[in-house]
């Protein structure tokens, strides 16, 4: 009996090409068209080389982990949780996208501090309607796939969840209500008269504000157990190394380095085959 699978998952129907390579190294247990478990088989160059070549992702995964363990998921917002990047499509609105975009880039690569280059660029909306926030919240801000079906299964497991972000209450605060999150930690935009000033209200979340706020929250629980971390920036790099299990979605190849686990393909319903093996 081994102790641990290889999950191997493809956003798209699994083809008959994969699943004769795949028999070659076990007998594989087909869970969907779209998850294969690999009983007892490690993470070859072989398989490295096919999950490149069909864009599939694959992770070991121990046999004992369980959701009974976790009681608390943390995630970011902005290109995970959400497609989007707010700030960008806020700036977009002022005509300003490129230049917004390209200061996100170079944080989330870790290339400059986050919240210098936060402050750097809520500068740039300066006179903004706040109206703007809610036309991109309306017509931009798209739910990720497979975020839904995580968050359904977190809750009917009783774990808690933390939406983490660098990003805006404007944003979390919505998402909190419309996907029934537990938590919600975020940056302030200042308004007045019914414009943005260009400043941001009090401490910035940023890469350690994220972590701590991972740490509090699990304090806060009754029964504090396990924790997972999902992000895709430089700036999660610190919250993932403070939770059991980190999991780099659609990342920055030095978020994936880092990571417990990376999911390059999938949704983020893809998630759930990483915190438990399903028996069977």
């Amino acid at each position: 009996m081994s102790n641990f699978h290889t999950v191997v998952q493809s956003s798209q129907p699994l083809s008959l090409d994969v699943l004769t390579q795949l028999a070659e190294l076990n007998t594989y247990r087909l869970i969907n068209n779209q998850l294969v478990y690999l009983p007892a088989v490690p993470i070859t160059t072989q398989l490295l080389e096919l999950a490149s070549s069909h864009q599939l992702d694959i992770a070991q995964v121990s046999n004992s982990r369980s959701l009974s363990d976790l009681s608390l998921v943390v995630m970011d917002m902005d290109s995970t949780l959400i497609t989007i990047e707010c700030i960008d499509e806020i700036a977009d609105f002022m005509g300003i996208k490129t230049q917004v975009s390209a200061i996100t880039e170079c944080a989330m690569r870790g290339e400059i501090d986050f919240s210098e280059s936060l402050r750097r660029r809520v500068s740039l909306l300066e006179g903004l309607p706040e109206s703007t926030l809610l036309s991109v919240y309306n017509e931009r801000l798209k739910i990720t796939p497979g975020a839904e079906q995580l968050l359904q299964k977190l809750q009917h497991s009783g774990i808690e969840t933390l939406l983490v972000s660098g990003g805006f209450t404007f944003f979390t605060e919505r998402l909190q209500k419309r996907l029934n999150l537990t938590h919600t930690r975020a940056n302030t935009l200042e308004v007045k008269n019914g414009y943005l000033t260009g400043r941001v209200l009090g401490d910035i979340v940023d890469a350690q504000g994220k972590a701590y706020w991972l740490r509090t929250i699990l304090k806060q629980q009754k029964k504090p157990k396990g924790v997972v971390a999902i992000g895709d920036g430089a700036n999660d790099l610190v919250m993932m190394k403070e939770a059991d299990i980190s999991i780099a979605f659609h990342a920055k190849p030095i978020v994936r380095e880092q990571a417990t686990h990376a999911l390059s393909w999938v949704g983020l319903d893809g998630v759930i085959p990483l915190l438990e093996i399903q028996q069977g």
